[in-house]
């Protein structure tokens, strides 16, 4: 088979703060685009940036749930991809697959082990393609394993309280939540994001988290109290939902973006967790990467519902889809910085 140009974002050093186009540099190279035995070449069509990429931006001595990148190889992740070539009965040229092992490269050759991480779409709905690294991908099992099965029993009328509420993940766990009748609440980094929660997601209220305080905000907007917060942020806002949830509250520890890759000297002191024994506060972490392995009736529950909440339009989802795999750097800054808006994408392919 003839050979391809392949162009590639190679994970280069560790960053200091949000990854810059210095720490992943576009690389292009020349490869054959011949299978291996068994295997196949993928022609990567999208790639999805998710705030658990920079933790893998690491030295691999650093311990952690996930496995450090290693230096000078592509970054991977979740992506979607087209075959272009096949060794293997199993997938056929033209295929869609989606993986959480994609490179981000315009190609990739999966040799005959690797064919079982991939997974064949059928699409039978014709969703975009690109529902399934969102709403229908991890994010979404991660608002849905979150807010049922981590926060527990959801009470009609209880008062919710979601931060980072137009990303990914936050955008699906308030418009979960209102179907349970709870009182929903967010943070947004605009005027315009917050906007958009309450006119087109239907948030009871929301608020700009640049213009003020957590502690004033949730006075302001929550006086009732919080029963419970699905935390994406960590830090200021993590110690004031603390200090204003009511008994028996829960809090969902999904992510602590604010306070990626800061240095220990810079990370936010929480002064309100001796609160959480008072309060009989429940705070509990999730990796959903567990999920699919512990709980697989959760991961078939979730696809049923959300696909059918989808073909009714009883559920939007926003995406942020940035063309061109130059960009990819700039757009991975943008989930850290705020400029992103819904889940962040980057196109590779047509």
């Amino acid at each position: 088979m003839a050979a391809v140009q392949n162009v590639s974002v190679i994970y280069h050093s560790i960053p200091n703060g949000i990854p810059t186009s210095e720490n992943l540099p576009i690389v292009t190279n020349t490869i054959v685009a011949t299978p291996p035995t068994s295997g196949v070449v993928l022609e990567v069509l999208f790639v999805s940036l998710d705030p658990f990429l920079r933790g893998k931006m690491r030295s691999a001595e650093t311990k952690s749930y996930s496995v450090a990148f290693a230096s000078g190889q592509p970054v991977t992740g979740f992506g979607i991809a087209r075959v272009f070539a096949s060794d293997t009965l199993i997938l056929s040229k033209g295929d869609i697959v989606r993986s959480s092992s994609i490179h981000f490269s315009k190609y990739q050759v999966v040799d005959g082990a690797g064919i079982a991480q991939l997974e064949k779409l059928d699409n039978k709905d014709n969703f975009p393609l690109t529902r399934y690294l969102g709403i229908l991908g991890m994010p979404g099992l991660t608002a849905f394993y979150g807010l049922y099965h981590v926060g527990g029993n959801l009470r009609k009328g209880e008062t919710i309280l979601v931060s980072a509420a137009t990303g990914a993940v936050g955008q699906v766990v308030g418009q979960l939540a209102k179907r349970e009748g709870l009182r929903v609440v967010g943070t947004a980094g605009s005027d315009d994001k917050v906007m958009y929660l309450k006119e087109e997601l239907h948030f009871d209220d929301a608020w700009n988290y640049h213009n003020e305080s957590a502690a004033d905000a949730i006075g302001k907007y929550i006086p009732e109290g919080i029963d419970i917060y699905f935390d994406n942020v960590g830090g200021e806002l993590l110690d004031a939902a603390i200090e204003n949830a009511n008994n028996f509250a829960r809090i969902i520890a999904c992510g602590a973006i604010s306070q990626a890759g800061l240095p220990p000297n810079k990370r936010y002191k929480y002064n309100n967790v001796s609160l959480i024994v008072g309060k009989r506060i429940k705070l509990q972490g999730f990796i959903v990467l567990d999920v699919p392995q512990n709980s697989p009736e959760v991961v078939e529950e979730f696809r049923h519902k959300i696909s059918e909440f989808l073909r009714k339009g009883e559920i939007m989802f926003k995406e942020d889809i940035v063309n061109g795999i130059e960009n990819t750097a700039d757009a991975f800054a943008g989930i850290f910085n705020g400029k992103s808006f819904g889940k962040t994408l980057v196109q590779f392919s047509d």
